[in-house]
């Protein structure tokens, strides 16, 4: 009987740390980002349809995002300042991440590989899928943002200016739908539980001290 190792080592995603050169008060994992940028994915081509007229794939924009890290499994995550340090420690990276694709997509049994290959990024993405990937990518950049927001919330100034860096970044990008979830969305990230009770009415449930 063959054994496929495809899905075991998806799922070893929970083992790669991120922020690893950060003092954090919350650790994280790239299993848990993928999941936050996928749902992230989904609501900003949500947002591009319901509210600019779009005809973005929603479906497909989390699917890739629930994909778009995982040849960390192999190559671990390399912090940001690390990885853009020059362009040629860059374009290693690229190169060693591409192998890391390569190597995933082959563990998967061969019926499957064509499905999974643009998933994990072993072949050329279609144009529907390179429009879905700058979402993706801006979902990628808001998780992080969301991340330093509650950081910095929490008291801690470690990330403060990647805070700033990465809201500037997100400027950049000029998405419509990222200037959306940051007007109206991302402010109670950095609520308290009872704040986020109060926005909807509700009284927060506390367990009772005795």
């Amino acid at each position: 009987m063959t054994t496929y190792p495809f899905s075991a080592y998806l799922y070893r995603l929970k083992h790669i740390k991120r922020w690893s050169l950060m003092r954090s008060t919350m650790t994280e994992n790239v299993a848990e980002h993928s999941y936050h940028v996928a749902l992230l994915s989904h609501l900003l081509c949500t947002i591009g349809n319901e509210l600019h007229g779009k005809s973005l794939n929603a479906d497909r924009a989390a699917t890739l995002a629930l994909f778009h890290d995982a040849p960390e499994v192999f190559t671990g995550d390399i912090p940001t300042p690390v990885k853009h340090h020059n362009e040629s420690l860059l374009s290693n990276f690229r190169l060693i991440e591409q192998m890391g694709a390569q190597r995933l997509t082959a563990m998967a049994p061969e019926p499957l590989q064509p499905v999974y290959a643009p998933l994990i990024g072993t072949t050329e993405p279609s144009e529907e899928d390179r429009q879905l990937h700058a979402y993706v990518k801006a979902a990628d950049r808001i998780d992080a943002y969301l991340k330093c927001a509650w950081e910095v919330a929490a008291g801690n100034r470690e990330f403060a200016v990647a805070k700033q860096q990465t809201e500037e970044k997100l400027a950049e990008s000029a998405m419509p739908e990222v200037e959306y979830f940051l007007k109206h969305l991302a402010p109670a990230f950095e609520m308290t539980l009872d704040e986020l009770s109060a926005q909807v009415g509700e009284e927060t449930t506390r367990p009772e001290v005795r």
